[in-house]
């Protein structure tokens, strides 16, 4: 860890000497299960996002309020949980909805109507349809359990002995900061950050909503002190809506900042990104070197090109296997020369839009491989399923790494695979992404839906010269390191710190 990493931890640390942590996500940092013998045991949440968060609250009277997820979890309710070697531990509060109203606020609101819309996904001319049952999803499930959080964050409040700092997290809970503000008296507020970690379009997009939605989404996240994106262009998006749609509402560009109902507002870009340390430690491991020796032998002495996604359609992996297809149709040189490896990892299988999708990129690859294929090259391997030591083997093996999403929050696999990649591989990624403008000036950006100018980037990635290729493969690295998931943390606190929140 560097000195910067070292100044930017105790700089938190220091921050919270008369400070508490509330932190407030739909999941919570850890899952219980019950064991055969009747005993409690739990799973620590994976990603960066705990890593960094579970971090910080060793260091702070932290509690974590999320949604049980289990029975186990609804039966824990709340208590503290050990997640460290030492005596620290962190409060965690799991919050047990009522079903049918989970299932509004989950599977009706959030996913998909606000994932699509913040994506940019939906198929105007016929979705979403907004009827009766949508409006009980919103009052009786969204709003019902934003109050529930705020609610429960309330309580935690007032029953701190040091002024909390409340985060919270992503487009489940948009309603909870303004819903906290009004149940405190001024001098009982916590200071109230809420970072989102999904796109912001521009403001014609949401006039998908109706005004009541919309407004109260507005509203909701301008009772936050400070509200997070991922990129500027999302702070913008989000400023000019709140200026479009809302009334005697003060929008300043140069200071970042919406005044509303006499409270400002700040809005800033904190992007975030991955455990650099972490990452490295799960590359060391003796399964991911066993796994990695079984995709180099899959691919012999061809170059492989990879992409790692979940199943869904913003990450547009059907026009990414096209751009492959035109790239070997163009260049005939590459056929037996490249594989394209694909390992999709399958999510909200519960929804339609997501099973036809599988169905269409299933078909897209069968139909490119009985056309290309030999007796010894398979063009395109997909593999499905969720395991990251493989997708961590794969990333160590890549020539490129094909990003290519249509609207994406961030794309941390953009991040990963230049930490721990072995061949010097390149990065093709779309200027849609959030890891765009901290990486563009080493990676090869494309527009996403330019299949062309896709096959054109792939063939530069795979034919650079390795001076080239030597310097972006660097060049990406260090921008990660410089600014890794601690550094996206340690910003935010700094930033609460300097308006003086």
């Amino acid at each position: 860890m560097s000195t910067s990493d070292d100044n930017d931890h105790q700089q938190c640390q220091e921050f919270f000497n008369d400070r508490s942590l509330i932190i407030a996500a739909n999941r919570g940092p850890v899952t219980f299960q019950t064991a055969e013998d009747g005993s409690r045991t739990f799973t620590r949440g994976s990603g960066g996002l705990v890593t960094a968060l579970v971090g910080l609250a060793r260091q702070v009277d932290a509690t974590w309020i999320g949604c049980a997820r289990t029975e186990a979890d609804t039966e824990w309710e709340r208590g503290d949980v050990a997640l460290w070697k030492g005596r620290e531990t962190l409060s965690v509060q799991l919050l047990s909805p009522d079903p049918q109203a989970y299932e509004g606020y989950y599977n009706v609101i959030a996913n998909p109507l606000l994932w699509f819309l913040q994506h940019s996904m939906w198929d105007i001319p016929r979705k979403p349809v907004i009827d009766r049952s949508t409006w009980a999803a919103w009052s009786e499930g969204y709003v019902a359990i934003n109050q529930l959080f705020a609610d429960a964050i309330v309580e935690q409040s007032k029953g701190l002995a040091k002024r909390p700092l409340v985060m919270l997290h992503d487009y489940h809970l948009y309603l909870a900061p303004r819903m906290v503000r009004m149940q405190l008296r001024p001098s009982e507020r916590p200071a109230l950050t809420h970072f989102v970690h999904i796109p912001w379009p521009g403001p014609d997009y949401w006039s998908i909503l109706p005004p009541q939605m919309r407004s109260a989404i507005l509203e909701g996240l301008l009772g936050a002190d400070l509200v997070g994106f991922q990129t500027h262009d999302d702070v913008l998006n989000f400023i000019r809506t709140c200026q479009q749609y809302l009334t005697r509402v003060g929008a300043k560009y140069k200071l970042q900042r919406v005044w509303y109902r006499n409270h400002a507002t700040h809005v800033r870009a904190f992007p975030i990104s991955i455990d650099v340390q972490g990452l490295r430690r799960v590359a060391r491991s003796a399964e991911v070197a066993q796994l990695r020796k079984e995709i180099e032998e899959l691919l012999g002495d061809r170059q492989l090109i990879l992409r790692i996604e979940r199943i869904e359609p913003s990450k547009n992996i059907i026009r990414g296997f096209q751009a492959f297809e035109e790239m070997l149709v163009t260049y005939p040189e590459y056929r037996e020369r490249v594989m394209f490896l694909a390992i999709l990892v399958p999510s909200r299988m519960d929804l339609g839009e997501y099973r036809d999708y599988l169905e269409e990129v299933m078909a897209a690859v069968g139909r490119i491989n009985a056309a290309y294929a030999t007796g010894t090259w398979e063009p395109v391997r997909i593999l499905v399923g969720e395991k990251y030591e493989r997708a961590v083997a794969a990333m160590q093996c890549h020539d490129v790494l094909l990003v290519n999403s249509i609207a994406d929050g961030m794309n941390l696999v953009a991040k990963e695979g230049p930490v721990v990649n072995k061949r010097e591989g390149q990065l093709v990624l779309s200027e849609r992404t959030g890891a765009r403008e901290q990486l563009e000036s080493a990676a090869i950006v494309i527009s996403p839906c330019d299949i062309s100018a896709t096959a054109v980037a792939l063939h530069k990635a795979l034919s650079m010269s390795k001076s080239e290729r030597r310097w972006r493969a660097r060049e990406l690295r260090r921008l990660v390191e410089q600014e890794d998931i601690y550094w996206w943390l340690c910003r935010q606190i700094e930033t609460v710190e300097q308006l003086g929140l």
